[in-house]
């Protein structure tokens, strides 16, 4: 088996369909093919489609809107976990990882879809790193097609404090090495980064056993950096690549204030200096996310952004 596809769900049927067809359209060589005979609708683009050997794994998190149906009459060649309660993205991506048989893992978001083989070209890229391969993160596309963020390095002192501050938005901010790297240019050429979103991250099973599987005392957010932190601490490099292009919706499951995900963050950037970098540290961390947060509750404040305002006072809250 080359490539093991995990994807988790919660409650996102639509997008999880549109996943699952995007991996079968251009992954699968016997099932687009017979689906171009089935309605001879669907064609094979310019560079053809080479099939490799992979495993789809869902692992549904309890979902109430018809998810695990769906999945079972479309896509009967899945492997489906049915969960009763939602575990969390840690928790229900590590179960996968279990059954996991490919020399390949791919965690990949419900709300992401393909439009290329993505696989293949992901895999050639990792063979062709060699043995310090760790992880490999693709270029993400917001479904406008503009460049979405997806990868940045560790949230060391300086880099929280150029986060909060926003001085690594600033024209150059990417010479910084930012926690998020939020500046179109670094994403057109491939990069060694400290971390790639877990939205779409190609691990090597090799790595997965040496290192372990994903923390699962952190539920959902910050997963991929402390997991990557393990990856590079074990001597492995890390990559972002535009080798190929996946869109990503972004919050699938979660509401459009971003609430969950600002303390999450929060909570994320705060478990791994509990973890890693001692209590004088993490208190330095706290007074600068807390000094962060402040900020932003200001100015969206001033700018009559109150829902925003109201996330950020709960982050501060967290911190």
């Amino acid at each position: 088996m080359d490539l093991s596809v995990i994807v988790v769900n919660w409650n996102t049927k639509k997008l999880l369909e549109t996943c699952l067809e995007s991996i079968y359209r251009y992954a699968d060589n016997e099932r687009s093919f017979a689906n171009a005979q089935d309605d001879g609708k669907w064609e094979q683009d310019d560079e053809g489609v080479k099939g490799i050997n992979f495993e789809v794994i869902v692992v549904d998190n309890g979902s109430s809107d018809g998810s695990q149906a769906m999945v079972k009459k479309k896509f009967p060649q899945v492997k489906l976990i049915l969960n009763k309660a939602n575990l969390g993205f840690t928790k229900a991506n590590n179960q996968g990882i279990k059954i996991a048989k490919g020399d390949y893992v791919l965690l990949l978001n419900s709300d992401a879809y393909l439009i290329e083989n993505s696989f293949r070209k992901l895999l050639d890229r990792a063979r062709s790193i060699g043995e310090n391969f760790g992880a490999l993160g693709p270029l993400l596309l917001n479904e406008d097609q503009s460049i979405q963020q997806s990868a940045g390095f560790f949230p060391n002192l300086p880099q929280v404090f150029f986060w909060m501050s926003f001085i690594d938005d600033l024209p150059g901010g990417q010479l910084l090495k930012p926690y998020h790297v939020d500046h179109d240019n670094f994403y057109k050429k491939e990069q060694e980064v400290d971390w790639v979103t877990a939205a779409a991250i190609l691990v090597s099973q090799k790595v997965v056993k040496e290192v372990g599987a994903l923390d699962e005392k952190i539920f959902m957010y910050g997963e991929e950096v402390e997991w990557c932190y393990r990856i590079k601490k074990a001597g492995y490099k890390i990559y972002f690549s535009p080798v190929t292009q996946i869109v990503h919706i972004g919050r699938g499951s979660s509401q459009k204030i971003p609430t969950g995900a600002f303390i999450g963050e929060y909570k994320a950037i705060l478990y791994f200096y509990g973890k890693y970098k001692g209590k004088f540290f993490l208190q330095i961390a706290l007074i600068l996310l807390k000094i962060g947060a402040l900020i932003r509750i200001i100015i969206f404040s001033l700018l009559g952004r109150k829902e925003l305002s109201k996330s950020y006072v709960e982050a501060f809250k967290v911190a």
